[in-house]
């Protein structure tokens, strides 16, 4: 009987010692899921905002700021995340302050041109180009030089001319400047190129000209 006790007692003892081993495994299998979900979610974190840094990410600025704003949301306690939030905050700050500036620029270069059609003066650029090309007075085309010149933000501003497009590649013709290619026009009595786009600076003025031959 005492033997029996003896072996009931001990299957006890073992009983619960194997069930609070159990228990402690479960508890470090757990806390080694979370680790290493939490690991996945720092990394996932990380690989996003360095994406958010370069300069190719297919985003639009709204899409961007939504993606860092789901990031900040998830309160990561990791110092290199936290960085790397830092970084793309003033990146996108700078992208947001140049695309409204942009906005501006265009905005005041719209006005001016509705200015000048209420004034009856010329429509923008092209009819600058065209009456420049098309003058057979030499006092009237510098005028014309001049007043087009007060468009942009220096007579050097660079003006790129398209002379083939295939898919992503365009060839261009040498680089000039607005100063050299209005005096271009003034020689030559004729006008070859179109607008194909125009940059402009805070001020509203043309810091650069893409032409692309008609």
């Amino acid at each position: 009987m005492k033997s029996l006790n003896k072996i009931l007692i001990l299957v006890f003892i073992v009983a619960i010692s194997a069930g609070e081993y159990s228990c402690k495994s479960q508890k470090k299998i757990a806390a080694e899921e979370a680790a290493a979900a939490t690991a996945r979610k720092i990394a996932k974190a990380k690989a996003d905002l360095e994406m958010l840094l370069g300069d190719n990410t297919g985003l639009s600025l709204d899409e961007k700021e939504s993606r860092l704003k789901v990031i900040k949301d998830m309160n990561i306690e990791d110092a290199e995340v936290q960085d790397l939030i830092t970084k793309v905050e003033d990146k996108l700050s700078r992208e947001r302050e140049a695309q409204m500036a942009k906005e501006r620029a265009e905005k005041l270069a719209r006005e001016r041109e509705e200015q000048l059609k209420k004034e009856g003066g010329p429509k923008g650029l092209n009819d600058y180009f065209n009456m420049i090309a098309n003058s057979s007075n030499l006092a009237t085309s510098n005028r014309y030089i001049n007043e087009a010149l007060g468009q942009f933000a220096s007579e050097d501003t660079p003006v790129l001319i398209i002379i083939s497009k295939s898919g992503n590649t365009v060839d261009y013709d040498r680089p000039t400047t607005i100063r050299r290619y209005l005096e271009y026009l003034k020689d030559q009595k004729v006008n070859r190129n179109k607008i194909e786009n125009v940059v402009y600076d805070a001020n509203g003025k043309i810091t650069e000209l893409e032409l692309i031959k008609k």
